[in-house]
């Protein structure tokens, strides 16, 4: 009986393991399959940076990632597809805005405020990066067409903040929330755009002297003067 009860702990503790192990196998495989991902990502943008988008090839990317050329297709369609993650980027950072004015723990021009220049962070590390995105836009119906899908997504979630914003009186409520959202879009796009050009001052202060501006013309007459 003694022996008994000394053998049924031993005898449930492996299946234990082998059952963490099992939890814990795919978590990481996938941190694994992401950080692939990421670093093709990176890559990708460096040469893009460096070349143009139209100049890269995915051998060249796969080269500099340091990966088999056939990895490339586990995680991304074509290369067209690595510009479609950097949608995936910005979108979630849209996202996260929507859930931050939802709480409502804080006033929405700080929130679209951090929004703008997180947004900035990408397209911001250098010109040469940014030329080549937009480039990529105008010359890459694909790369178009991926870009328009994103853009006319995260400008429906950006609304959702304009009528939050509407809604606790800090922006004008005669303004239509879509157009809002557009323009701010515009506003930003226009910024990266004639910062692409020569790179100076920094982005951030392009950004952020883009948006007072924007945000002077929607807040209400009482935040007009907010600096």
């Amino acid at each position: 009986m003694g022996r008994s009860q000394v053998h049924k702990p031993a005898s449930h503790a492996r299946p234990l393991r082998e059952s963490t192990a099992k939890t814990q196998g795919p978590g990481r495989r996938q941190r694994r399959a992401l950080e692939t991902r990421m670093r093709l990502f990176r890559c990708a943008l460096q040469l893009f940076s460096d070349r143009g988008f139209s100049n890269v090839t995915i051998e060249q990317i796969t080269d500099a990632a340091d990966v088999g050329k056939g990895t490339f297709f586990n995680y991304f369609e074509s290369k067209d597809h690595v510009l479609g993650m950097l949608a995936e980027i910005q979108l979630s950072k849209v996202k996260d805005a929507v859930l931050l004015a939802g709480k409502g723990k804080e006033p929405i021009r700080p929130v679209l405020r951090r929004l703008v220049l997180s947004l900035a962070e990408e397209p911001g590390r250098s010109p040469a990066l940014a030329r080549a995105v937009a480039s990529s836009f105008l010359t890459n119906e694909g790369v178009r067409v991926l870009i328009a899908r994103f853009m006319l997504e995260a400008c429906k979630l950006i609304a959702e903040v304009v009528a939050a914003g509407q809604k606790r009186g800090e922006i004008d409520p005669q303004l239509k929330k879509e157009r809002v959202a557009l323009q701010l879009q515009r506003t930003f796009m226009g910024t990266i755009l004639f910062w692409s050009l020569h790179g100076e001052p920094a982005l951030t202060a392009c950004v952020e002297d883009s948006f007072q501006h924007f945000w002077r013309a929607i807040a209400v007459t009482a935040l007009k003067q907010e600096p």
